[in-house]
Order: C-alpha cells, then structure tokens, then sequence
C-alpha cells in the first residue's frame, strides 16, 4: 500500500457504519481503516485525510462520487454542525437495519453471544418526538444572547431554537425566553470564567396531558424580575404549567443542580404512560420518546410473563414508570433508584394510581440488591434499566445471590449490555430473548430488551 500522509486526497469506499455514526472504509491491500463523518454504507467518496493513526485514521468528507442507495438529503440545516443527529443523512429504514446490527455485533464480538434477535421495533415517530429539551445559554460572536445546541465533541454552542426532534412549542418557548434574558440584561453563564447567571433552558411536555414545565438554570440563588419572566412564559404558552428555577453554581458543564424552586405554578407536571399516570419534577428520569417508551415496556411486560404471584425487583427504577406499569400483573413491587426526588415521585405515583403492592427505596442499585440477598429475600422476576455504563460489579454479584428465575434487562448501550451478558452467563443465566427498541430516532442511541433466566429453568 501506497503510504498516506495527512492531508492527501483519497476516494474510499465506505463498506459500514460505527455507533457513533461514522462511515468506516478500508484502504489498499493492507485494508487500512479510515473513519469519516457524514458518510453512509455504500458511499464512494472523496476524502481528506486528517488524522493518521498506526492501526486506523480520519477523514473529512470533501465530495461523493457515488451516493449510497441509504442516503438521504438532511432536512435540518444545523444536523452536520450539533451533535445530536448522527444519522439524519441515511434513511430511516436504514438507521433501523444499521442500529439493529450494531446490538448484535456488541453481543458476538463482546459478549460471546449468539442469539437470533427479534424484530427491530421502530419508533412511531421519527421527529418532534422528544419530550424533554435542555438548550445551553451563551453569547454569539456579536455579543448577542444565543441559545441553541452543542457542536458534536464540542461545548461551543451552534445558536438556533429550532430542532426536529423536538415539538415546534420547544422552539417557540425558547425564542421568548431568549428575547426575555436579553431585554432583562440577564448575562449567560460563561463556563470558562464561572460567571453569568442563565446557563441553561430546560423543557418537558406530558405527551399526553399537553403539560410543559419551564425550567431555567441559573448560577445563583435568584433569578431578575421573575415576576416578569413567568409572564413571558405563560401569557403566551397556556400549556405551561410550571415555571421553575433550578440552581446551579457549581463549576463544569454539569445541567441540573439539586434544588429547585417553583416561581410559579405546579412544582410538576402530569403524563400518563403504559397506563399509568406519572408525577415528573425537573430532576425525575423519565422516557422521551412517549410512544417508543409504550413499545419497550410492553415488550418488558411480555418479557417477565408475570402471572400474578411474583415478586417483582425494579433496580435503577427512576420514578417507577417500568414497574408500576405492570404492577397489576404481580403479587409485589419493590422499587430502588438512588435519586431521592425521583423515589418520592416513584411513590407518589403508585399512589396517585391506587397501586398498592407497591414499595420504593432510596439506595444504590447494587447496595439495595446485596442487602436483598443477605436477607434471603425472594424476587421471582428482575427487572434492571441501568444507566450508560451499565450495571455495577455489585449489582451483578447480588443478582447471582438473588437468584431469581427471570431478569429482564433493558439497556441504552449494547457494549455495557454485552459486557454484562456475558457476565451473567458465566455465572448461570443464559439469554434467552432479545430485542431492539428505537427510542432516539436520527441519533446514534438504541434501546435494547433482554430476557435472561436461570439454566435450570
């Protein structure tokens, strides 16, 4: 092979997609990989090399000499620049495939497992689906205020209310609040300095009760003529029925700190999912995609076969929306999540539902697993839903103690999700089903169902 050298032009042809949305081509007859942004399986490009590794490089794609049959025209003019949609220069039909096998390639290459994965369920809607938007605040270059998205890999904010994904109100209430800071002289926070006040807008809608809290973070106890904010924010958007301050001084780029303070209206607002109606402060976890979320817990449901005598262990359970939505189907519903918010939600819900069987902890996930175990403790059914990173080495060494016949596992990162597969299987589960739920349509997210049981069952 030729040697390359940063900054040569090369055409490649692009024979995949990586999960973070990256065509990947090989080169010469060493089949050098070379990763490059924006391309699709099946593209021929032309590329500039821009970094050179030992093993693989990266290109920027410069022209395509012949499109993928997958590709698409991006109907949003800031989709190259954010970094929230990935994949919005493919088809949805070919996200669907491409996703769908990266969730089996995770678990042969990582997990060892080969299993024939069920139907990919896609998502009911592949834009303004998204029930929660958090805009950053800053200044553009012309010292104007701006709120908009981060570049992919970036903090530097790309200014613009609007995103597909979220519903046109999202961008409407974002464009007042921008017009409102900069009539009030409100100064964004600068996170290099600490300064500024407003760092973030923060939205959520109940997709069925048309509720939408507005939540301001700011770096400071108080927010300017509030008075005046609540009204820029309600004459106009009779929807809104909430209007909180969420405080935040600490440094970084973290979004939400941990209090709150309601400067009008309700301290939530009201959804109801999978049957269930659901109480959501700014800090509880909840699905945003409302219908995709109906999807996956129905496949949850189908999963644990509960038949009404069981048990059932809801770890990482955020405001109990998983379990409670089939808490009719078990004897018992023990909840733990380690938010304190989300658990007094997780039990305000049960009770606004008239759930009865139903208690929620607030404890670490695997804390609250070990001292189930050490108390001989029986759960029938688990179900987990663990954040990116998976489950912890403890929760899974307390699973094994539990030793309950079926876990029924849901997870946002089929690497973790194979790694922990793989962990489970070598101490006595075998994977019995899986399957492929799409709840971030355009993006490079998947949701995957996973039912495992003991093998003597």
């Amino acid at each position: 092979m030729q040697k390359l050298e940063k900054n040569q032009i090369i055409s490649l042809k692009i024979t995949g997609m990586t999960n973070e949305g990256n065509g990947v081509g090989h080169y010469g007859e060493e089949n050098f990989a070379i990763f490059v942004p924006n391309t699709a399986s099946g593209d021929t490009v032309q590329i500039k090399l821009v970094k050179l590794l030992k093993n693989y490089g990266y290109g920027r794609l410069e022209k395509i000499e012949n499109p993928s049959q997958d590709r698409i025209s991006s109907d949003c003019l800031i989709s190259g620049l954010c970094g929230g949609c990935s994949l919005r220069h493919i088809s949805y039909g070919a996200e669907c495939r491409i996703k769908n096998g990266w969730i089996e390639d995770c678990l042969k290459r990582l997990g060892g497992i080969q299993i024939p994965l069920e139907p990919f369920q896609p998502s009911p809607s592949e834009n303004q689906y998204r029930n929660k938007a958090q805009y950053p605040i800053s200044i553009d270059d012309s010292g104007k205020i701006q709120i908009g998205f981060y570049a992919k890999r970036s903090h530097r904010i790309i200014g613009g209310e609007n995103c597909m994904l979220h519903p046109p109100i999202f961008s409407e209430i974002a464009a007042e609040v921008r017009d409102f800071l900069a009539e009030a002289g409100i100064t964004p926070y600068d996170e290099a300095s600490g300064k500024g006040l407003a760092r973030h807008l923060y939205l959520r809608m109940g997709q069925v009760s048309g509720e939408v809290m507005v939540c301001l973070v700011i770096n400071g106890k108080k927010l300017p003529q509030a008075e005046e904010f609540v009204l820029a924010v309600t004459r106009k958007f009779p929807m809104v029925s909430s209007v909180v301050l969420n405080i935040n001084q600490k440094r970084g780029n973290s979004i939400l700190g941990e209090e709150c303070i309601t400067l009008w209206g309700q301290d939530t607002i009201r959804d109801i999912l999978a049957g269930v109606e659901i109480e959501l402060s700014p800090l509880s976890f909840y699905q945003v995609n409302h219908d995709a979320a109906e999807k996956l817990y129905g496949i949850v449901k189908e999963y644990a076969g509960l038949t009404g005598r069981e048990t059932l262990l809801d770890l990482y359970c955020g405001a109990g929306t998983i379990g409670l939505s089939v808490a009719d189907k078990c004897k018992k519903l023990i909840g733990v999540e380690i938010v304190r918010e989300a658990v007094d939600n997780a039990k305000e819900n049960a009770r606004r539902n008239g759930i009865q069987n139903a208690e929620f902890f607030c404890a670490d996930a695997g804390e609250a697993a070990a001292k189930f175990a050490a108390e001989d403790m029986k759960a029938d059914v688990v179900i987990l839903d663990p954040p990116r990173k998976g489950c912890s080495q403890d929760t899974l060494e307390a699973l094994i103690e539990i030793g309950s016949e079926k876990i029924v596992m849901v997870s946002c990162n089929p690497a973790t999700l194979a790694r922990d597969l793989k962990w489970l299987a070598e101490h006595g589960y075998q994977v019995v089903r899986v399957q492929g739920v799409d709840l971030f349509p355009r993006t490079c997210h998947v949701e995957t169902v996973c039912l495992l049981e003991t093998m003597q069952a």
